[in-house]
């Protein structure tokens, strides 16, 4: 008999400035983000190949995005798989700002740091 696979969690790493979701206390996957006033800007998200296949991106974004609205935060979604994920799931529609030129410039100088 098999064992079940672990039940993956996700944690936020404020000093990291990320998510990371955890399969059997391995980090398997993270999505990265800064904080602008009242608005969580993601800009990258992967996962490990080890763990590749299993529905991992699609949890940590959105426990990741849950938290951002318990947070009272708002989402701007610079990395491309938090963008599609959100053409999704339009449940967060509502706490989510578009992209801009101004926000895309901020975060390179928050990343040159």
């Amino acid at each position: 008999m098999t064992q079940p696979a672990a039940t993956p969690a996700v944690r936020r790493v404020d000093l990291r400035h990320r998510y990371e979701i955890l399969v059997d206390e391995k980090t398997a996957g993270l999505t990265a983000y800064r904080d602008r006033d009242d608005r969580r800007v993601f800009f990258h998200t992967e996962v490990d190949d080890a763990f590749a296949g299993q529905g991992l991106a699609a949890i940590l974004v959105r426990e990741a995005l849950t938290d951002v609205r318990a947070s009272g935060l708002r989402i701007v979604p610079v990395c491309p798989y938090v963008a599609k994920f959100l053409k999704k799931h339009e449940e967060f529609a509502d706490i989510t700002d578009p992209v801009t030129p101004e926000i895309l410039q901020w975060l390179e100088s928050e990343l040159s740091r």
